[in-house]
């Protein structure tokens, strides 16, 4: 063999070589590129699962949006229903001191007046009433004084102020 069919040999061993580094290398690009292909399919998947989630979220996002304006619709009516209140409640308090201005004075008056007219008329039943008892008991005791004094001049009776028996029977029998 001469140098040129061994540099030849050479040289084509080294290609095989170069050819099957190659190969390998071709093989990991293989394997990568699926590896890779496989990630953009899971992400493709992910990417789809997240997009249905989206519009979920967006579906409900659009649910709340119209269920706050139905609230806000009512809060409007709540605060129209409190104004009204309030207008009402303005009006009530208003009558209230129209009334108590136009008929309080003259009712505080009247109850005044026949207050003292009831004082009045009891007292005067009382102070008849203490009369008529003190001139009774006047009576009494004028009368008891003179049956005494005759009893005890008719029957003997001590001088203690006791009556007599004929005094005493008479005093329950009494036209009193």
């Amino acid at each position: 063999m001469s140098g040129g069919a061994v540099a030849g040999l050479i040289a084509s061993g080294a290609f095989a070589v170069l050819a099957l580094f190659g190969c390998f290398v071709l093989l990991k690009l293989g394997k990568i590129f699926d590896e890779a292909a496989a990630r953009v399919r899971q992400t493709g998947a992910a990417i789809d699962e997240g997009t249905a989630r989206v519009r979920q979220a967006g579906a409900t996002v659009d649910e709340v949006n119209v269920a706050l304006a139905h609230v806000n619709k009512e809060l409007d009516r709540v605060d129209a229903i409190t104004a009204n209140v309030q207008s009402i409640t303005t009006n009530v308090s208003s009558l209230t001191s129209l009334f108590a201005a136009t008929l309080g004075g003259p009712m505080v008056r009247v109850a005044a007046l026949s207050y003292g007219v009831r004082q009045a008329a009891a007292k005067r039943t009382r102070s008849e009433v203490e009369s008529r008892v003190k001139s009774q008991m006047k009576a009494d005791k004028a009368g008891k004084a003179g049956k005494a004094g005759k009893a005890a001049r008719h029957t003997g009776a001590d001088d203690a102020g006791l009556p007599s028996v004929a005094g005493a029977t008479e005093g329950r029998r009494g036209g009193h």
